[in-house]
């Protein structure tokens, strides 16, 4: 399904116009902000199985993936031999690991790069992630739409059902049925999802 697919489906549960196009069409502007914001929202709430990668490492530090949003839970960086690496949290326990050196493999996210000691053990390495990237434009991912015919990387009803929520609120409408209803469908999609990984 694509995003005007998505916008005039909203449409339709709020009874309103559908558009002949949707990117670049002023009067579909609102509607396509809601669904970035909405976007935004469902895609940090959830790890959704389609949104999952993985990276390797050739060179320690390495920098992160432009894709990245965060590890994912219960996993992170495994070494080369799939054995899981620690992470440090902390950058001053991080400066004092690297002064005193370990035979113990860990990790530290920086703000552009994952940093290993030992040194080494990060050529190779294994990273598993949440991409931030949830639109789908032909082969390619991104995180913002560029067509009509961009796609949904997780389940579209609930692109659909922000989208209604969001627009009631902005209109000053009672929208607490709608936002009960996607939470709901949320919950579901969820369990669905996890069946799938």
């Amino acid at each position: 399904m694509t995003i005007k697919s998505v916008i005039n489906n909203a449409c339709d549960i709020l009874a309103l116009d559908r558009f002949d196009t949707v990117y670049g069409n002023p009067k579909a502007q609102p509607l396509l902000r809601m669904a970035k914001e909405g976007g935004d929202e469902i895609s940090r709430r959830v790890d959704w199985s389609s949104m999952l990668k993985t990276a390797a490492f050739a060179v320690s530090p390495a920098p992160i993936p432009n894709d990245y949003q965060r590890l994912i839970p219960g996993g992170g960086i495994n070494t080369s031999a799939g054995e899981p690496i620690r992470p440090v949290t902390n950058g001053s326990q991080w400066a004092v690991l690297a002064r005193v050196g370990t035979a113990q493999p860990y990790f530290f996210e920086g703000y552009t790069t994952f940093s290993f000691l030992p040194a080494s053990v990060g050529v190779g390495a294994q990273l598993l992630y949440v991409s931030r990237n949830w639109i789908k434009s032909g082969t390619s991912e991104k995180d913002d739409f560029g067509g009509d015919d961009d796609q949904i990387l997780f389940p579209e009803r609930l692109l659909e059902k922000n989208i209604a929520w969001r627009w009631k609120r902005q209109q000053g409408l009672v929208y607490d049925d709608n936002l009960a209803e996607f939470e709901a469908d949320l919950v579901q999609e969820i369990k669905a999802d996890r069946g799938a990984q």
